[in-house]
Order: structure tokens, then sequence, then C-alpha cells
């Protein structure tokens, strides 16, 4: 049986929108979202809030989740990067023994992913690939609306001959949303995330991939909770 590790980063930090981490969208903290999830697929034991917040600590606390240890401040600069921090969380439990078949992350900017999506994304992996990505399709299309300038100024269509004239004759593409990552623990210890190479998508509908980046977006999150919608 798959052993999985959940890791959620949360830096103190956050500059798009100040504290978003525990900042309250309808009355929870957006880090509770990501921990809901993570609870529908493992034991608390098996979940890694990693912080360098004192205040992340204490919300993450009352909601009933032991943080585990607090993240170096060399890993919470503003270009620290994901990949680092998921290193360090993994080598902090193989040091206790601890050893993982995969990697679940889940970043706390997609409070409209479910534990659902979680679910059906880990039905799609196994141990020979490297990662379960979840996206979402392309508003605009390399092959059809997407164009790059050449030498002289001009715009030319990023991909093909440009003899695509509808959209729906055009393949399709996707885009990362960051719900979802699953990685294989011993590839992530020797490859990069964008260097990875046996990548299988998990499509979600573009609602549930609504990203948290800025405070337009939380307005947004906010308006399309009390519409109903989510």
């Amino acid at each position: 049986m798959m052993k999985y590790l959940t890791i959620i980063p949360a830096r103190g930090g956050s500059k798009g929108i100040p504290r978003k981490n525990i900042k309250l969208l309808n009355g929870k903290p957006l880090i509770c979202y990501a921990i809901d999830c993570a609870r529908d697929i493992c034991t608390d034991d098996d979940i890694c809030v990693s912080t360098d917040d004192a205040e992340i600590i204490s919300v993450v606390e009352r909601y009933g989740l032991k943080v585990p240890f607090v993240r170096p401040a060399e890993l919470a600069t503003d270009t620290a990067g994901t990949y680092e921090v998921l290193i360090h969380a993994l080598e902090f439990y193989e040091k206790q023994g601890r050893h993982y078949d995969a990697i679940v992350l889940l970043q706390n900017t997609s409070p409209f992913r479910k534990s659902e999506h979680v679910k059906e994304a880990l039905s799609l992996y196994s141990d020979d690939v490297d990662m379960v990505v979840s996206v979402k399709e392309c508003s605009a299309n390399p092959y059809y609306n997407v164009f790059e300038e050449d030498s002289e100024g001009f715009l030319h269509i990023c991909k093909g001959a440009g003899n695509i004239f509808r959209r729906q004759d055009a393949p399709k593409v996707y885009e990362y949303n960051g719900a979802i990552y699953i990685m294989n623990a011993e590839t992530l210890k020797t490859t990069h995330i964008h260097k990875m190479k046996k990548r299988v998508k998990y499509v979600m509908d573009e609602m549930s991939s609504f990203d948290l980046d800025t405070m337009w977006d939380w307005q947004m999150a906010e308006m399309i909770i009390n519409q109903g919608n989510k």
C-alpha cells in the first residue's frame, strides 16, 4: 500500500495577499481548506504544514493539527523555492525513520479544490510515474491564438504553420492550476519538479482551479462563495 506525505507550505511573508494563509475566507482561515482536504486522504501524522511563522503555527494547532517543525529562515525568503521546502520536509521525516512513497503537495491558494479531486488524482498515481499534476484547459492556445514576435517585429503563431482556423481543430493544451501535485518521493530527491518527465495530468474545471494570487482574486472568491456557487 502506498504511503503518502501531504505537505502544505505556508510562508508567513506572503506579498500579493498579506497574511493570506491565515486570512479568513468565509469565516475560515485559508490554510484550513487545505488541511481539510489532507485529512480526507491521510491521518494527521502524515500531514506536514511547513511554516516559519508563529501565528500560522498557532492557527494550525488550534485547528487540531500539530506542526512538526519551524521552517528554517533561509527557506522562508522571497527567493526560496517550493522544491527546497519539500526536500527539507522529506528529509526531516526520513531522519526519524519514516519513509514515504510519494509526496502530495497541496498549496493554500486553491480554496475550491475538494478532497474528491485529490482522491481522483491519487487514483492516477503509480510508482512508475514521476508526478500526477492538476491542470486546467488553457483559454489561449499556441496553435490558434497565441503569437510570438520575430526579429522584424511581426507576430507569428507560436506552434505550427498557422493552418488552424477554428479553435476546436487545435490540439488541446493545458496549464498547471497549482491545486494538486503528487510526486514520486525517490524521483523528487534527484529531480526538480519542473524537470520531471513522466507527468500525468489530472484535469479540473475552471471554477475548481480558481487560484488566489492577488486581492482581486480574493474578492472574486468571496463573491463566488456569497453567490452560493461554492
